[in-house]
C-alpha cells in the first residue's frame, strides 16, 4: 500500500487528526496492514519537509522523521519514467502535480493507496475502476 504524505507527518511531530501509523501500531484497523507492506513516494518526503519548514518544526525532528521513513518503508523515486508518464496521464483527473505523482506511484506499482486528499478521494470510483486498485481514506480503514 502506498501511503500519502499526511500519514507521515506525525513522524516529524506534526499533529494530524487521522494518524494511520498509530492505528496500525495499535491494531485498530479493519484490514491487516503491516508496516513492512507500506510504500512511500519520495515526493512525500519533500512534501513533509516543506510542511515542517512552514510550521517551523525543528530540523532535528525533520531529520529523524526522514531517517525513520528511509529505514522503515520502501521509498519509490518520483523521477521514474513510468511514474512521470502516468502522472501526466492523470492531469485531467488530479490537478495537483504532487498528488498526481503519489497516485501515479500507486498505479504503476499496482498498489492500493491510502490518502486524505479530497481531490483524489472524490474520483476514487473512477480510479478504482480504471486502474484496478483501491483508494482508502483513514475512515475506511479504522475500526
Amino acid at each position: 500500500m502506498i501511503i500519502d504524505t499526511t500519514y507521515l507527518l506525525p513522524l516529524a511531530r506534526i499533529r494530524v487528526k487521522r494518524d494511520l501509523l498509530r492505528a496500525i501500531a495499535d491494531g485498530n484497523l479493519k484490514v491487516d496492514i503491516d508496516f513492512r507492506d507500506l510504500k512511500v513516494s519520495l515526493i512525500s518526503i519533500f512534501e513533509l519537509q516543506a510542511k515542517a519548514f512552514k510550521l517551523e518544526i525543528p530540523p532535528n525532528y525533520v531529520y529523524e522523521a526522514v531517517d525513520t521513513i528511509f529505514k522503515s518503508f520502501h521509498v519509490v523515486p518520483f523521477y521514474r519514467k513510468d511514474v512521470i508518464f502516468k502522472a501526466y496521464e492523470l492531469r485531467s483527473v488530479v490537478g495537483d502535480y504532487i498528488n498526481s505523482i503519489i497516485l501515479a506511484t500507486a498505479i504503476v506499482l499496482g498498489e492500493d493507496l491510502a490518502t486524505e486528499d479530497k481531490s483524489i478521494y472524490k474520483v476514487k470510483d473512477k480510479i478504482e475502476e480504471r486502474y484496478k486498485l483501491r483508494v482508502y481514506c483513514f475512515d475506511d480503514l479504522i475500526k
